[in-house]
């Protein structure tokens, strides 16, 4: 079982890897052109999100999981119509909370699951079940400890919109992140 669990793990990190270092090429990519930032030949590396940890509470007076132009106010990580895979636009939310309860390890969250309202209440529940542990799954494999992580679904209970339409639909598909106190 134990062998099972790592090459499951094993997968997964290789798939994110790999994802993490696709690129598209642009019409800037000419033979013998100089990519911008860098010499021809060397490697640019891939963005990572920063989270900015020296404005904690009492510090300036911010709490950098309330400050607007921090990424930490980010709080919700919206999903294609059922499917439970993050999005490559809203990983860096992800990685920039992963680094922020790595780096505070007293700090814990509740990953709440949210569907759209068509599908039965049971599928609901366990789309937003798959979903809120696959923020949980890519936070552990980021260094997270899984004891400061909650996964856990409300299905089509707590929408954002109550609209009949697919722009209405969308805000509802989605993970909302919520640290100790504001649940």
């Amino acid at each position: 079982m134990r062998a099972i669990l790592i090459a499951a793990v094993t997968a997964i990190a290789s798939a994110l890897f790999v994802a993490a270092c696709s690129t598209t090429p642009t019409d800037e990519a000419k033979p013998g052109a100089v990519p911008p930032g860098g010499a021809a030949g060397q490697e640019q590396k891939p963005s990572v999100a920063t989270v900015d940890l020296t404005s904690k509470p009492g510090a300036a007076g911010i709490n950098p999981l309330k400050d607007p132009n921090n990424i930490l106010s980010k709080r919700s990580i919206y999903f294609d119509f059922d499917r439970f895979e993050v999005k490559a636009e809203y990983r860096p939310i992800v990685e920039a909370h992963a680094n922020y309860l790595r780096q505070n390890p007293s700090a814990k969250v509740l990953i709440q699951g949210n569907a759209d309202e068509r599908g039965s209440r049971e599928y609901n529940v366990g789309l937003g079940q798959r979903r809120s542990d696959s923020v949980k799954k890519m936070m552990t494999l980021l260094g997270v400890r899984e004891s400061q992580i909650e996964a856990v679904s409300l299905g089509e209970e707590k929408p954002a919109c109550a609209d009949h339409s697919e722009e209405c639909y969308a805000k509802n598909r989605r993970d909302d992140v919520l640290y100790s106190g504001e649940y």
